[in-house]
């Protein structure tokens, strides 16, 4: 009988997590393991049967009360045979208590409300060059390392449940991530974060306090990965994120709604342009 065994990964394990969700067309940046695994160490878990890795679930404990999940995958020739959600199963019990979100596939949604979610929002992939318009010329955008980190940190509060210091700290600082922050008279007024995918630059977060502070901060991003295409994942409740995205000929490619077991997070939506990561918030 074959012997199923979930345990926990380290970095050099979840590069696994990457290259599986490549195989989904996840499309995941490249170096997301270093910074995700900062973010709670203990919170990727690997399934392996008879030493040979099948399934991934990542359940990350940020803070107290919440917890996200995401990376759940099993391998297609285990589909079907109980791993999957033996690994769901663990991952739930990690994070019981708390309110747990996740970014739910269009085909996964319906189970995902049996195991108790609610959707608050979907999750539209825009993808494609984005056109080049001017942004307003009284908006500086500059290194996000110029900024203070316990500012960028209390700014990222404002649209992200909870504190989350350690990932934020490598999201901003590894190699081949652009991290910029839009300055407008002298005040913080928008963050963004691009970096290499498997297919072309993924941007996110992108907070902005207006249209055109997004604008900025997305023409200096493209310009600083050498103009790729680029891809964000768009709240739908964020109008003027969406018109943005139409009006600059993005595509949609791809959605996800956004769920939780509890109450919606009270977060800065109106300024949420583009989620950090759909796997894990």
């Amino acid at each position: 009988m074959a012997e199923y065994e979930i345990t926990t990964a380290g970095t050099r394990e979840m590069t696994k997590f990457l290259e599986w969700a490549a195989d989904e067309q996840w499309n995941p940046g490249k170096f997301d393991h270093l910074p995700f695994h900062a973010a709670d160490p203990h919170g990727f878990l690997l399934g392996k049967l008879d030493e040979e890795p099948v399934t991934s679930i990542s359940a990350v404990r940020y803070g107290a009360d919440f917890g996200f999940i995401g990376f759940y995958i099993a391998r297609p020739r285990v589909r079907g045979q109980g791993y999957g959600i033996q690994a769901w199963q663990a991952a739930m019990k990690r994070l019981d208590g708390r309110n747990v979100g996740l970014d739910g596939v269009v085909d996964q949604q319906d189970n995902y409300r049996r195991s108790g979610f609610r959707t608050a929002w979907t999750h539209i992939r825009y993808a494609g060059t984005p056109a080049g318009e001017k942004p307003a010329q009284d908006i500086a955008v500059v290194d996000a390392g110029s900024v203070p980190f316990g500012r960028l940190a209390s700014y990222d509060r404002r649209f992200f449940p909870a504190s989350r210091d350690a990932f934020l700290s490598l999201w901003v600082g590894v190699p081949g991530h652009t991290a910029l922050v839009a300055l407008r008279d002298g005040e913080l007024s928008g963050f963004g974060v691009a970096r290499p995918a498997e297919s072309g630059v993924r941007v996110g977060p992108l907070y902005a306090a207006s249209d055109d502070v997004a604008l900025a901060l997305l023409n200096g991003l493209s310009a600083a990965q050498q103009g790729a295409p680029v891809a964000l994942d768009v709240p739908d409740v964020n109008v003027r994120a969406i018109r943005l995205m139409e009006r600059l000929g993005l595509e949609p490619t791809f959605e996800c709604a956004r769920m939780y077991t509890g109450d919606t997070p009270d977060v800065d939506m109106a300024g949420l342009f583009a989620a950090t990561t759909i796997e894990l918030g």
